[in-house]
C-alpha cells in the first residue's frame, strides 16, 4: 500500500465515522443543524446574509433511509423553535409530490456511503456561506493595493505564502473579500477541490479562482478540509466538476455535493486523531519514496555491479587448467599476420603490445615502451591480460551519406545510435539509403555496434551485439 493509498484509507474511515468511536453523550449533529438554522434566520433578518434560493432539509425517514426536502422559495418558519422547523420538515417528508414544488425524494443512491446515527447528511450551503473571490482586471480595478491569495497559494498541506500577489481593491470591497481564521479555501479550477484552512489574523484577501467557505455553528473547518481531501481521492469532486479540458468546481456544483456532518465533539476528535498520526504518515511517505527509488534503480545498480565483478574476474572462479589469455593473444597475432600476408587485412601501423614486468604493466607502442599502471582501471587475475581492441579485432567507422540518399525500406538499412537501446538492437527508428555501400561499412551478425560519436557524452560508448546480417552502419558508429 502506498502512502497515498494509506492516507486515503484513513480519511475514508474518518468520513464514515469509523476512525474514532462515537460517544453517546455527544450532542447529535441534528441539534447542531437546528442551531445553525436559527443562526442563519437571525443573520438573514439582520441583512447580514442572503436568503437561500433553494433551501433544503435532509433527514432520515421512518425507514431509516436519507431523504431530502426542497423547501418552497416562499417557505418561512412559523415557529421560533428550531425543533419545530425540523419536525415540520419531517412531516413534509411523508408526502410524495413533485420535488420542484416543495416535497421530498429518496437520496439513498446519491449519498456515497452510510454514516452513524448521530451524524447527518448536509449540503454545503446549509451549514456555510461560500463565495468566490474578487475578479481581477488590471485595466478596470481601482483602489489601493492589497495582498490576495489565488490557487497557487492553496495546497493540501496548508497555505503557501512564499509568493503572494497584490491587486487593487476598493475600500467598499475589503469586508467582502477579507479572510479570517477558520475560512476554508477551495480551488475552483485546475486541481479542483484542493483546499486549505486560513488560520492567520494577518490582512489577506482572495480572488475568484478560490471559493471561501465560512461555516456556521462553530463547525471545525479542519474536519471539512479532511472531507475535501477524501472526496478528491475518491474522485467525488472530479465527478461534480464541469469542463472538458480544464475542470471547474462551480458554486452550484459545490453546493450539490452531499457531505457527512458529525457532532461537533466528534469533529474535534477526528481532527485530533489525524493530527496525531500525521508525522507517521509523512515518515511512511518518505520511506516509501526511498524504497520506490531503490526499486527503480536496483536493476541498473545490480547489473552494473554484476558487470563490474565480471570484468574484474570475480564473477566466476578461475580454473588453473584454462589456457592463459596470453596464449590466446599469441594465436590472434599469428592469425592477423597470416591475413596480412594474404592481403585480407592491412598491417596495423600502431601495433600495441601490453605485458607485465616487475609486477607492473607496460605498453610498447611505435617502438616506445612506457608504464601504464596509472591508466589501467583495476586489477585482473594472473591468467588475464590487458589489450587494446585493435589487437584482438578489426574496428572502423561507418558510412557517410547525404539526405538525398535516403529512401524507403527497399534500400539498405543504416544503423545509428538510436538503434541501440538498453544494450539491445532496436529497429523501431530506421533509415534506409539507396547509395552504394562499401564493404567496410557493412556489419555482420555477431559484430559489436558501438556509438563512437554523439552530441550527448552519455551516449558515447553504448553498444549492442548485432543480431542479423545485411545492414550498414553510420559514420558516427563503429563496428568491432
Amino acid at each position: 500500500m502506498t502512502a497515498g493509498q494509506l492516507k486515503n484509507s484513513i480519511l475514508q474511515m474518518a468520513v464514515k465515522g469509523k476512525l474514532v468511536p462515537q460517544d453517546p453523550n455527544d450532542e447529535p449533529a441534528s441539534v447542531l443543524l437546528e442551531r445553525i438554522h436559527a443562526e442563519k434566520e437571525k443573520l438573514i433578518k439582520e441583512g447580514k446574509i442572503k436568503k437561500e434560493k433553494n433551501p433544503s432539509v435532509i433527514f432520515r425517514g421512518e425507514d431509516n433511509l436519507p431523504y431530502e426536502k426542497l423547501l418552497a422559495a416562499s417557505h418561512k418558519a412559523t415557529s421560533k423553535n428550531p425543533q419545530d422547523f425540523r419536525e415540520s420538515a419531517l412531516e413534509a417528508g411523508k408526502l410524495y409530490e413533485g420535488f420542484a414544488d416543495g416535497t421530498v425524494r429518496d437520496i439513498t443512491d446519491e449519498v456515497p456511503f452510510e454514516i452513524p446515527e448521530s451524524w447527518e447528511w448536509v449540503r454545503l450551503n446549509t451549514i456555510a456561506v461560500s463565495e468566490l473571490g474578487k475578479t481581477l482586471d488590471k485595466a478596470k480595478n481601482t483602489g489601493e493595493y492589497h495582498p490576495y491569495l489565488c490557487s497557487i497559494n492553496v495546497y493540501w498541506d496548508g497555505v503557501d505564502l512564499t509568493k503572494v500577489k497584490q491587486a487593487k481593491f476598493e475600500e467598499s470591497e475589503l469586508p467582502k473579500y477579507r479572510l479570517y481564521p477558520g475560512d476554508l479555501l477551495i480551488c475552483e479550477g485546475g486541481d479542483v477541490g484542493r483546499s486549505a484552512v486560513w488560520n492567520s489574523e494577518a490582512e489577506m484577501y482572495y480572488q475568484n479562482a478560490l471559493h471561501r467557505v465560512r461555516f456556521f455553528g462553530e463547525i471545525n473547518p479542519y474536519y471539512f478540509h479532511m472531507v475535501m481531501e477524501c472526496y478528491k481521492g475518491n474522485k467525488i469532486l472530479d465527478e461534480h466538476s464541469k469542463g472538458m479540458t480544464i475542470k471547474h468546481l462551480v458554486q452550484s456544483s459545490l453546493n450539490s455535493i452531499y457531505f457527512p456532518l458529525p457532532p461537533l465533539a466528534e469533529q474535534s476528535r477526528i481532527v485530533d486523531a489525524l493530527s496525531s498520526i500525521q508525522s507517521q504518515l509523512e515518515h511512511y511517505n518518505t520511506v516509501e519514496s526511498e524504497l520506490s527509488n531503490l526499486n527503480n534503480s536496483f536493476p541498473g545498480i545490480l547489473r552494473k555491479s554484476i558487470l563490474q565483478q565480471a570484468v574484474m574476474g570475480k564473477l566466476v572462479p578461475q580454473d588453473e587448467n584454462d589456457e592463459p589469455a596470453s596464449i590466446l593473444l599469441e594465436r590472434i597475432r599469428a592469425e592477423k599476420q597470416a591475413l596480412i600476408k594474404a592481403g585480407k587485412l592491412k598491417k596495423d601501423k600502431h601495433e600495441s603490445i601490453i605485458y607485465r614486468r616487475d609486477n607492473s604493466h607496460y605498453e610498447k607502442l611505435d617502438g616506445v615502451e612506457r608504464c601504464i599502471d596509472d591508466e589501467i582501471p583495476f586489477d585482473i587475475p594472473e591468467n588475464w591480460v590487458w589489450c587494446r581492441l585493435g589487437s584482438i579485432g578489426d574496428t572502423n567507422i561507418g558510412l557517410t551519406y547525404r539526405p538525398s540518399d535516403k529512401t524507403d525500406v527497399n534500400g539498405v538499412l543504416v544503423l545509428r545510435s538510436s538503434n541501440i537501446q538498453n544494450g539491445q538492437m532496436d529497429y523501431s527508428d530506421c533509415v534506409y539509403v539507396s547509395c552504394d555501400v562499401p564493404e567496410r561499412a557493412m556489419i555482420c551478425k555477431g559484430d559489436i555496434l558501438i556509438c563512437a560519436r554523439n552530441g550527448s557524452r552519455s551516449l558515447v560508448g553504448k553498444c549492442a551485439i548485432v543480431d542479423k546480417d545485411g545492414m550498414a552502419f553510420g559514420a558516427f558508429m563503429a563496428k568491432f
